[in-house]
């Protein structure tokens, strides 16, 4: 694999980047270092090199409504790189569903219209993998495979459920929040689909109520994915791979994105990503326990990495030429980190800068309790809380009610903590390593014969991970994304 120069081939080329306001995407912030190199003409910088769209990716022609200007883009995009998705893990199953899974099949189907296309890269997500313990392989989807092995997955059928399930509840004069309440609750069901909730379901878009394919133990995993995320990913894979055609088509999984490693600086980030929800709870003395095993490795990769490992990709697959390759780009296998090191990083770091509250006082953090299973966490809890709630449920019904107020808060705390701990579960005791044979074969090829190869770094054997969190990582998301 020859890859000569990466800025040659990139030299007058169009790339069409979806998903423009996402974080992997974005402008924003990161353009400072640019603006101070160009001074005065950043902005007309800015116009000659980028056009923005308008647009929708689950719909056809991307949404874009003037036909002139798909026509443009038709004749003059040479790389399609899809970062558009919504990636909250408790997301309304018609907007995923929308975006991450048809709006995969929309980019793919415009992506192969475009005269002069180079490459289509698709970026999805490790964790399409679900669930699982040792070695994951950089394997495809084919279309209708679920984790699980249960037959019946069928995506078209999948937006019959949406359609059927909204026209339901419309019917019934359901508000807004019961409605989003009830996307979110049915992509839960569809991507798990236990089986007490499955045979419970009426949906009638068959002459028959719809019933599951074949009988699954209760508390099973009907699909096997651990939520509506990964779910919709895995299922925009299919498609991708369903209407690739004969384009030279690239899928890249990363694991978790962390901030920036080096480039256009250190430590940008944006948004309350998985792992620095955690920093921050601890950091504001909220997290006062850790569910979740902490010898196990957490797969982390900076942001920069992603991106190079993109671009570098791009470059290597540029030929046009029929195929699917698949990257997983993350550190598990080369450069692993624990999350156990990860709490000794927030507590040396918060305990020499302490996070300053409202009030103007330092919050104090300590070791934080471990719990190691769910039988732990669900002792914790009743002892906690749900006994007390009971307690006050019985005060409340002898007193008229008086403390109903309190009493429908706690209930609701406890549901939401409970939600969240079973839409995070399997991350927080995921005990797998994600294979990286082809991208390590990527990294060869730009070490042997890439031009700019130091420019467009991406392996994680390069990061030392005390001096990244004590250094980059932690003091950036406590400067861009602390409130």
């Amino acid at each position: 694999m020859e890859l000569g120069s990466a800025l040659h081939f990139l030299d007058n080329k169009s790339i069409l980047v979806t998903g423009a306001a996402g974080f992997l995407a974005k402008s924003k912030d990161l353009f400072k270092v640019l603006k101070e190199k160009c001074g005065k003409n950043f902005s007309s910088f800015i116009s000659e090199k980028i056009t923005l769209i308008p647009g929708d990716i689950s719909h056809e022609d991307l949404g874009v409504k003037d036909c002139n200007l798909v026509q443009e883009m038709l004749n003059e995009v040479d790389v399609v790189v899809n970062l558009a998705a919504t990636t909250n893990f408790d997301e309304r199953y018609d907007v995923a569903l929308g975006l991450n899974t048809f709006g995969a099949k929309f980019v793919a189907n415009f992506a192969k219209k475009c005269v002069k296309l180079k490459v289509l890269v698709h970026v999805s997500t490790a964790y399409v993998s679900g669930e699982k313990t040792g070695l994951i392989l950089e394997n495809s989807y084919s279309m209708g495979e679920t984790l699980n092995g249960v037959s019946g997955l069928d995506i078209n059928f999948e937006k019959n459920v949406i359609e059927q399930k909204l026209n339901e509840l419309r019917l019934l004069g359901a508000s807004d929040k019961d409605i989003t309440q009830a996307m979110k609750d049915l992509g839960i069901q569809r991507a798990q689909a236990k089986e007490d909730k499955v045979h419970r379901m009426k949906v009638s878009c068959r002459s028959e109520p719809y019933m599951a394919p074949r009988a699954v133990p209760r508390g099973a995993r009907f699909y096997g994915w651990p939520n509506t995320y990964v779910f919709t990913k895995a299922m925009g894979e299919m498609l991708v791979g369903e209407f690739k055609a004969n384009m030279a088509t690239i899928i890249l999984r990363p694991t978790i994105i962390t901030s920036t490693f080096k480039e256009p600086f250190p430590g940008w980030a944006e948004g309350v990503r998985t792992i620095d929800s955690l920093a921050i709870g601890y950091a504001k003395g909220k997290l006062t326990f850790f569910l979740g095993d902490v010898d196990s490795v957490v797969d982390l990769i900076p942001a920069d990495m992603v991106v190079n490992a993109i671009i570098v990709a791009m470059v290597a697959h540029a030929s046009n030429q029929p195929s699917e390759t698949i990257y997983q780009v993350g550190s598990s296998m080369r450069n692993p980190v624990k999350y156990h090191s990860l709490q000794d990083f927030g507590y040396r770091y918060f305990s020499k800068k302490p996070w300053i509250n409202k009030d103007g006082k330092a919050v104090i953090v300590g070791k934080i309790r471990v719990m190691d299973s769910m039988a732990s966490f669900h002792r914790y809890m009743a002892l906690r809380y749900l006994l007390p709630l009971k307690g006050l449920e019985f005060a409340n019904t002898a007193f008229c009610h008086f403390f109903q107020g309190v009493y429908s808060d706690l209930n609701r705390k406890i549901s939401f903590v409970t939600r969240l701990i079973d839409i995070y579960r399997p991350y927080l005791f995921f005990d797998a390593i994600f294979d990286d044979i082809n991208t390590e074969k990527l990294r060869m090829a730009a070490r042997s014969s890439l031009a700019e190869n130091d420019m467009f770094y991406f392996d994680p054997k390069c990061i030392n991970w005390d001096d990244y969190f004590m250094n980059t990582h932690i003091p950036g998301i406590v400067k861009y994304i602390f409130k």
